[in-house]
């Protein structure tokens, strides 16, 4: 029985992020293009000073910096150098400032907090419900559902140092229930597009995993039988599981062809154990487009980094392991001071957002483009800073011309902490969640130290 259990252990693990969904292709109900979400988040907080457009006009700059609410069209502006990377997509962008998330954890590791909107720790205890990408993964079902990369930290947080295997990720599927996300491009490949790699060893494996589920299921479900009670539960679960996979199997393989065709073309280095952290996130990039454009799922989360991920491959300092932490209590990495060092970072995760944007831009859909039908979220897993405060969550949002909210080509700087008209991450959630089809009254927890407002709903002037 318990080497059955390891075995179930082991095949769940790797179908961590790819539960079964009620639809074939990613595709929606009604016969049209689906919508598509794309979380990008990182550790070490977003400085809000950072977002704000240097041509700004003075009266303009005054409210910036007393972070007065106000609004103007990004076509009128330049953005910071650090976003030059989006110059060419500035009319589906949002640069959106004033978001709170004092509910949120904000210290070093932040777990589903920033997704969840909701306190969370290493417990399982502590994940209260789905976080928001799940949420939209079940308005647009998916064979895979939802699928979760990372770049993972060494130490600490999630990954506990497997930083190339699968482990509990950022995202939820429910409460208590933490999903698991692929922490190498290497190792979402091997489980992703196993059902399509052509050399001789993974077919094998692939056929071995295959005839494995099927022994197991159907001697789970004969022992079950003998079963009373609890223990019978216990083993029908396992057996129902493995059922569930084996079925996930059977979509995926008909799906084959569309799924060859679009599979991620890596060089090797994208493969090796040692790669670096520009590049893995370049590989998780590439898998993220993949799975999108094949339809294997309409929601893709990316850990862009935490904390406790050590860098390498940065532009300038290549040859330096740059510590996040220090970073984020201004220590320099060599001559390059720390300002410089969250430049660089951020920078190359703008060429990430344009590789992403321009890609889809360029994929034919329902007579205009997939990226039409898609909105893309980039922000801070703790806030504004190292030591957030909680009181400021900065985003950048890229949404397509089909999206369900009116943002776009903006920059949006809502009321501050505590003034009238303030919104939380919460606000922001429910807001999206409302437009695309989820009713609910208020997603996310509430903030204790704003009771003398009302916190619940929708961000009504973005709809």
């Amino acid at each position: 029985m318990n080497s059955r259990r390891n075995f179930l252990k082991q095949s769940l693990m790797g179908a961590g992020t790819m539960a079964l969904g009620p639809g074939l292709f990613a595709s929606s109900t009604n016969g049209k293009a689906p919508k598509r979400f794309i979380f990008i988040h990182k550790g070490n907080g977003l400085l809000p000073n950072t977002l704000a457009p240097p041509t700004l006009s003075e009266e303009d700059k005054i409210k910036e910096k007393k972070k007065e609410a106000f609004e103007v069209s990004l076509g009128d502006h330049d953005l910071p150098a650090w976003m030059g990377a989006l110059s060419e997509h500035k009319k589906e962008m949002t640069v959106l400032q004033g978001l709170s998330g004092k509910m949120c954890t904000t210290g070093h590791h932040t777990w589903q907090s920033s997704l969840g909107v909701y306190k969370a720790n290493e417990r399982l205890s502590s994940i209260k419900w789905a976080t928001v990408d799940f949420e939209l993964a079940k308005l647009f079902p998916s064979s895979l559902e939802h699928i979760e990369l990372a770049c993972f930290p060494n130490g600490g947080g999630n990954s506990r140092g497997n930083i190339n295997g699968i482990e509990k990720g950022f995202s939820a599927r429910g409460p208590q229930q933490p999903n698991y996300a692929f922490g190498s491009p290497k190792v979402a490949i091997q489980e992703l597009f196993k059902s399509v790699l052509s050399d001789k060893d993974s077919k094998m494996a692939y056929q071995l995993e295959r005839r494995l589920l099927e022994f197991a299921a159907k001697n789970e479900g004969d022992i079950a039988g003998e079963l009373r009670g609890l223990e019978k539960s216990k083993v029908k679960n396992y057996s129902d599981s493995i059922e569930g996979i084996r079925e996930r199997n059977r979509k995926m393989d008909a799906m084959s062809d569309i799924i060859r065709k679009h599979a991620p073309k890596l060089d090797d280095k994208y493969f090796a154990d040692d790669i670096s952290t520009i590049d893995r996130q370049i590989g998780h990039s590439e898998i993220l487009l993949s799975t999108l454009i094949s339809g294997m799922t309409n929601v893709v989360t990316l850990t862009a980094d935490e904390l406790g991920t050590s860098y390498t491959g940065i532009s300038g300092i290549e040859k330096e392991i740059v510590n996040l932490h220090d970073v984020g209590h201004g220590k320099p990495v060599g001559a390059v001071q720390a300002l410089e060092v969250r430049e660089k970072v951020r920078s190359h995760h703008m060429s990430l957002l344009d590789r992403i944007v321009t890609r889809l831009k360029n994929v034919p859909e329902d007579g205009g483009t997939m990226f039409d039908n898609t909105m893309l979220l980039y922000f801070p897993d703790n806030g504004e800073t190292h030591h957030s405060h909680g009181t400021e969550w900065p985003f950048i949002v890229m949404s397509g011309k089909n999206a369900k909210l009116d943002i776009a080509g903006k920059y949006i700087r809502l009321p501050h902490y505590g003034k009238e008209g303030h919104k939380t991450l919460g606000n922001f959630y429910t807001t999206i969640l409302n437009a695309y089809g989820n009713p609910i009254e208020h997603y996310g927890a509430i903030d204790t130290g704003l009771a003398h407002m009302d916190q619940k709903g929708a961000i009504k002037q973005f709809t």
